[in-house]
């Protein structure tokens, strides 16, 4: 898909308090973009759900009920419904057994993993150490994949019989059971180091039908599954990339749950009769991250550049005025909620400072032109921090082209290098192992080798940095873990990756109808404990 152009610079005579307020009003979007307008204007889907069906509304499309490549927390949640995993992070960010009964550190390089006595898919076949080794080699063999990035190395399974076996590595991996919860289980014969379309599971559902263009999916309670039966009968998923029209279909309760919602319509719905709002601090960051893949020479190549620029941003502004409060500025690379997490910096907002030096570093004004991209809904109320970000950078003389991708579409191979260039990416990443150190691995780990693949977070790729989070990866002592944890983050911190990063609160918001949710710190729930009664 062509992504929009949407610089328009006759917009911009706009002073930013006028442009943060007309954002915060309407969501208006630059040239060519949706508007979100009053809630009134926006029809939402019609038809009520059934009195034993759960309707799911969801800001981005849902491509594929495997999780090799797709990372955003919504689609995780109907994810795990379908396929399950040795282990799942549970609501106290500690790893839980699923498919496994037994998950223990027996040797420095060695986990003992137990299968559960009984556990099949839904057409009855039995899940196997085989099923285990093969998803493994498949979520080693996609390419581009973002949760390869969380593993220092892949461990290598042993079987000792027929459910029993090690998970071996050449290091220590302490985190392993935390990692392994991101692997989800599908036989053997049918998995391929690629999203899967189809095939299936061991979960609580199976899919009844599915329609990837629309993003629309129809699940049913798993008859054979192996462990309580889930609350709610069906499930039906619906990808709304309208957010207004997401919140009319709720305050209609033709929607049952929607999330990843802005500010501002958190407050509109606060207050409405039969909707209830959860929320709690999140596992996510959003950044504006540099491109790192510029060749030598470039400014984005220059930490001075990259650092000077990062005056320019009024976060302050960005937070109460646009986000309302919604989000804490970073104060690191990764979420202080992140268990190793350390504060290494904080942004500060000095635009004199940034033109000083910007020009000591070489870039006078009109010099420097950069492209931000993102694609819709990473985050709440992306638009109009952009255009606020544009804003921002020209008032200390550097040039902004937006360039917005619509969900679905290929801004993968953009991120990847494959795609267009740009110099600014609007990014959101999740940790789905609640700890720093994932983090860590998955954004700042990359090696010169990895890109050689484009298996790098953006093309990051520092070798020191790399050499400190490997150490403790696979450091065992919780005490020097930590201190090569603090070492990591303040040297990542250092080479300035960011222009501004944030960390949003998780809000979601439901039908009073709905029981049994539980919305927890990753942006995700269990979709099986979730009941709902007549409308």
């Amino acid at each position: 898909m062509t992504p929009s152009n949407n610089a328009r610079p006759d917009r911009w005579a706009l002073s930013r308090r006028a442009l943060l307020r007309a954002g915060l009003r309407t969501g208006a979007a630059a040239g060519g973009l949706a508007a979100l307008g009053p809630l009134g204007a926006c029809a939402g889907p019609t038809g009520s759900p059934g009195p034993d069906t759960l309707v799911l509304a969801l800001n981005r499309s849902l491509v594929s009920l495997d999780n090799k490549l797709n990372q955003f927390e919504a689609a995780v949640t109907v994810q795990r419904a379908v396929r399950q995993a040795l282990t799942a992070i549970g609501p106290g960010l500690t790893p839980r057994l699923v498919l496994a009964e037994r998950f223990e550190l027996t040797a420095p390089t060695e986990w003992t993993v137990r299968l559960r006595d009984g556990v099949r898919y839904s057409d009855g076949t039995p899940v196997t150490v085989r099923d285990v080794a093969v998803a493994l080699r498949m979520y080693q063999g996609v390419s581009g994949s973002f949760l390869a990035t969380f593993f220092p190395e892949w461990p290598e399974v042993v079987p000792l019989d027929a459910r029993t076996f090690l998970l071996r590595t050449r290091n220590p991996a302490p985190a392993l059971d935390y990692l392994m919860a991101n692997i989800l289980i599908t036989p053997a014969a049918a998995n391929r180091p690629e999203e899967l379309q189809d095939g299936v599971g061991s979960g609580p559902y199976v899919v009844t039908a599915a329609n990837r263009g629309t993003g629309d999916y129809e699940l049913a309670a798993n008859p054979a599954y192996w462990g309580p039966r889930p609350r709610a009968a069906r499930v039906e998923v619906r990808f709304l990339p309208e957010e207004s029209n997401r919140v009319v279909a709720l305050r209609s309760g033709e929607v049952d749950v929607i999330d990843t919602i802005s500010p501002d319509s958190a407050d509109q719905l606060r207050g409405v009769p039969q909707v209830r709002m959860q929320t709690t601090e999140g596992t996510r960051i959003n950044q504006l991250f540099y491109n790192f893949r510029k060749p030598a020479g470039h400014p984005l190549a220059d930490p001075r550049v990259r650092r000077a620029l990062t005056f320019a941003i009024d976060g302050r502004t960005l937070i109460d005025d646009v986000l309302t409060g919604s989000v804490t500025p970073a104060t690191g690379p990764v979420p202080s909620t992140l268990a190793g997490a350390v504060r290494t910096g904080e942004y500060v907002h000095d635009p004199r400072r940034a033109r000083e030096l910007l020009a000591a570093a070489g870039v006078r004004d009109g010099d420097l032109t950069l492209r931000i991209i993102w694609e819709s809904g990473e985050f709440a109320n992306d638009t109009t921090v952009m255009e606020a970000v544009l804003q921002m950078l020209g008032e200390v003389g550097v040039r902004v082209e937006l360039q917005q991708f619509e969900p679905g579409g290929d801004i993968a191979q953009w991120r990847q290098g494959r795609g267009g260039d740009w110099d600014v990416i609007g990014n959101g990443l999740s940790t789905p192992t609640a700890l720093a150190v994932s983090a860590l691995q998955g954004m700042y780990g990359g090696t010169p080798e990895d890109e050689k693949t484009r298996d790098t977070y953006q093309g990051y790729a520092f070798p020191d940095v790399a050499a400190l989070i490997e150490r403790a990866t696979s450091e065992v002592d919780r005490s020097a873990r930590q201190d090569l944890l603090a070492r990591a983050q303040q040297a990542v911190w250092d080479t300035w990756p960011c222009l501004w990063a944030f960390v949003p609160r998780v809000v979601l918001a439901q039908r009073q109808r709905v029981s049994g949710l539980r919305l927890e710190p990753t942006n995700s729930y269990d979709l099986a404990a979730a009941g709902v009664s007549a409308p």
